[in-house]
């Protein structure tokens, strides 16, 4: 839910270790779509974003809206907020506090962000709740979420939450926990926009406490053009990759249409370089990406400047315990760039854990019977990955230093009926690679004795001819039609049907490939990356009765490097469960109708033989019940 972002390594798992933690244009969406967009992610203003100045008095917790003045970027912006502070909490009896704002095009009154703030201060908690910067009332451009603008900002509300600083009408606060002088104990939460800020401000900031930062990214470089070949490091493969279009100039709508939500906003608000409410250099990457074309070295500083607001940039920075909860129905920000952050923090000694939940960008909340968090309905003591988030902040706010915190990863299972929902490990990656072979007659086979040597080819449309997803389908309650391919213009490879148990995918399937496409060969060292090769890896569910279910709508964008060798395709991860009788299809297309995709049409040809063919490999989780001594096998 936006209102509230590295493949997995390839390496065996490993015990993960928690340290202690040290202290100190092609536009997709009409302007009348993006408004309705916009009113979906901002919902209903709330009790709390009317309160006065006075306080609004609720059973267990006041709310007091405040304007906050801070410094961030150059620029004097005037944070839009309201404290929540709970009955019998005073200079006497204080008590740790959390801090949260909107997902992007939301504000401090969305529904969820309120949500947030009340389920806290019930529960003990000074609460904070602001509108981002460029979001509500909020003075300032969108910046994106940099370290340097936005993480500054959030820094002195951490100043008011100490008592440094006085908001506009003189309300000092005196009742949030000090760990010293000047050092409130604060948490932060919140989802997506409000997700990657938790980590923007503690790589500037040694004070916070503690994150739990939801479906959020790694890499913006990576999330708005990925490119899922011959990754180096984190999520970041050679850009740029397939330009996301339909994601980000929706979003891009979103923020420039607040002057329209809000006409009497506050004037330090406008951006540069021709947007209206964008940063320049975020405006300059949108113009960029939409053009479609890349010289290397405008598109580098492009890419550079999303990486730099970016987690992926500053977490070395980052010491404060951090659990991270990512959507596995999520295309925007994928399990791979929670894994990224993940597999980072760890080996810095940032104590952190990380579950991957059911519901994401591209899926709404699954049944909050079977486990699942509803930010709307605070069901926090109901729900595992409430408990989690409550025992993260017990130990690290409260300082109940016996609270469990569960296992350093999770993973929802939507096929479990009956007992845990969620499968847990204290490694990871925790899947086994199960290599499987690209054979010439399109079967995935379990030997590379089993391959039949031969050739296949497609060739891509000028117009897209593979749908995976509406990207924007979900906010707006759209329909969003199945996913297909066109004859002609992808290459399959099937496995056999599962036999004996299920077989368990938990983590990022990785791909081996090597094409022929003479017409990307000729023009590959042209300067312009938009002359490579674009292609889109993804994998299929393909039920006995021939029915396929695209795994999570997920595919795999590539801008192939070199065409005239062998690359790499880390495939988004996935928690998914082939049932005995379904086989696993591994496709390759020419285009997607949800990215920018080749420049000029282009034949691709991929050929197999005894000695030199593709693989995939899958990260299975074998669960074997009492004397079972068999797995499901996927081989042909």
């Amino acid at each position: 839910m936006p209102s509230v972002s590295r493949a997995l390594p390839r390496a065996a798992a490993r015990p993960v270790r928690r340290a202690a933690r040290s202290r100190h244009v092609r536009l997709p969406v009409s302007a009348s779509v993006c408004l309705a967009a916009c009113a979906a992610l901002i919902g209903p203003v709330s009790a709390a974003g009317t309160a006065g100045a006075a306080g609004n008095r609720h059973p267990g917790y006041s709310v007091t809206a405040l304007k906050l003045p801070v410094r961030a970027g150059g620029r004097d912006c005037a944070l839009d907020a309201d404290l929540y502070r709970p009955t019998g909490v005073d200079a006497a009896h204080p008590a740790p506090a959390v801090l949260t704002t909107n997902g992007f095009g939301g504000s401090k009154s969305d529904g969820s962000t309120d949500a947030i703030a009340r389920a806290f201060a019930a529960r003990g908690y000074v609460a904070l709740a602001y509108s981002g910067l460029g979001f509500g009332r909020t003075g300032c451009p969108i910046s994106l979420d940099d370290p340097r603008i936005d993480g500054r900002a959030a820094s002195g509300l951490l100043d008011f939450l100490a008592g440094k600083r006085t908001a506009r009408d003189g309300t000092r606060v005196d009742y949030v926990t000090q760990d010293g002088p000047g050092d409130p104990r604060v948490g932060m939460f919140g989802g997506s926009y409000g997700g990657a800020i938790q980590l923007a401000t503690a790589s500037v900031d040694g004070r916070l406490d503690a994150l739990v930062p939801l479906i959020t990214w790694h890499d913006l470089g990576y999330a708005m053009a990925p490119n899922h070949a011959d990754r180096t490091s984190g999520v970041t493969g050679p850009g740029p990759g397939a330009y996301k279009y339909q994601w980000t100039n929706g979003f891009y709508l979103i923020g420039e249409a607040q002057g329209l939500l809000r006409p009497r906003m506050d004037p330090s608000r406008g951006g540069g370089s021709g947007c209206v409410h964008f940063v320049a250099q975020a405006c300059e990457t949108k113009k960029l990406l939409n053009s479609g074309r890349y010289p290397a070295a405008r598109t580098e500083a492009v890419l550079r400047y999303a990486r730099s607001v970016s987690p992926v940039s500053y977490l070395g920075s980052v010491r404060t315990p951090t659990l991270l909860v990512q959507g596995q129905a999520d295309t925007l920000f994928t399990l791979n760039e929670a894994a990224a952050t993940f597999e980072a923090l760890r080996a810095q000694g940032t104590d952190t854990a990380m579950i991957w939940q059911s519901w994401g960008h591209s899926g709404g909340m699954a049944d909050p019977a079977k486990g699942e968090l509803d930010l709307s309905k605070g069901n926090f003591e109901s729900s595992y990955v409430g408990r989690r988030v409550l025992a993260w902040f017990g130990r690290y706010l409260r300082h109940e230093w016996d609270a469990d915190t569960g296992p350093a990863f999770a993973y929802y299972r939507d096929w479990v009926r009956h007992g845990p929902v969620y499968g847990t490990s204290e490694v990871f990656p925790e899947g086994i690679p199960h290599r499987l072979y690209l054979s010439g007659d399109g079967r995935l086979v379990g030997s590379r004795a089993d391959v039949v040597p031969g050739s296949r080819s497609y060739r891509n449309w000028r117009v897209s001819s593979s749908h995976s997803e509406s990207s924007l389908a979900e906010l707006l309650r759209l329909p969003n039609p199945k996913p297909y391919d066109t004859r002609g213009t992808y290459l399959d490879w099937t496995s056999a049907p599962v036999r004996g148990r299920p077989v368990d995918v938990v983590g990022a399937p990785r791909a081996t490939l090597r094409v022929e496409a003479p017409a990307a060969e000729r023009v590959q060292h042209s300067g312009d990356a938009a002359d490579k090769l674009v292609l889109f890896a993804k994998l299929y569910d393909v039920a006995p009765n021939g029915a396929k279910t695209l795994v999570h709508r997920l595919v795999a964008p590539v801008r192939v490097p070199d065409v005239t060798r062998e690359f790499t395709v880390d495939l988004p991860a996935i928690v998914h469960r082939f049932e005995p009788g379904h086989r696993l299809r591994f496709v390759v297309a020419a285009s997607d109708n949800a990215y920018f995709g080749n420049r000029g049409t282009k034949q691709v040809t991929v050929r197999s033989s005894h000695g030199h063919t593709g693989t995939l490999d899958l990260p299975v989780v074998m669960e074997m019940p009492d004397g079972a001594d068999t797995a499901g096998e996927l081989d042909g």
